[in-house]
């Protein structure tokens, strides 16, 4: 696959995952970040609760199967 494309692919899952993860976390997540590298999603940032972090996780999972998740979200 070209590089390009594969970087626009995972542009686009980031952007995807990220509006997933402000929407069900009502935007609680500070500093969010979504990396997409090679089949694997990473997220981070900072929260003032656990509750938050499962939800980020359960919102990354749903939006793709397919791929493998690290929460690094502190919470603080």
């Amino acid at each position: 696959m070209d590089l390009r494309i594969q970087d626009r692919a995972s542009k686009q899952i980031a952007e995807c995952v990220e509006r997933l993860v402000r929407s069900r976390t009502g935007g609680r997540i500070r500093n969010l970040k979504v990396e997409v590298t090679n089949r694997e999603i990473i997220l981070s940032g900072r929260t003032t609760t656990y509750y938050d972090k499962q939800l980020a996780t359960h919102a990354a999972l749903a939006a793709l199967e397919d791929f493998s998740l690290t929460n690094e979200i502190e919470v603080c």
